[in-house]
């Protein structure tokens, strides 16, 4: 049996070596960019499918209030609710609130109490 014997490496194995595993990681760079991207795309996708939901739905209420407003019932209804009109021989009725209504007395909680003494 012969036994094998090694030569040293050369600066030339070397230098191709460094090359390779160089290359790898850049390689792996590279496909760790792209997923990151991917992953992005994927949420903006996401998030944009329920941004358009949202605004079919949205679409869908000003359609039917718009074709509420057309019928003359909703102009009627639409009349009434903005500028306070009323047929002939109806009343309008205008609620204020009271004065007092404004200025409301909260008492503290304890511990805010404790907290506001400590600070």
């Amino acid at each position: 049996m012969r036994r094998r014997t090694y030569r040293p490496l050369s600066y030339r194995d070397l230098t191709v070596a460094g090359l390779l595993v160089l290359g790898i990681v850049w390689f792996g760079f590279l496909t760790w960019n792209i997923f990151g991207k991917e992953e992005r795309a994927r949420h903006d996708v996401a998030d944009t499918e329920a941004q358009l939901a949202s605004l079919n739905a949205r679409q869908a209420t000003l359609k039917a209030d718009l074709d509420e407003l057309n019928t003359p019932r909703g102009q009627e209804a639409a009349l009434r609710d903005t500028e306070g009109v009323a047929r002939p021989g109806e009343n309008v009725i205008i609620v204020v609130p009271p004065q007092g209504a404004t200025s409301s007395t909260s008492t503290l909680p304890w511990w805010k109490k404790v907290l506001d003494w400590l600070y």
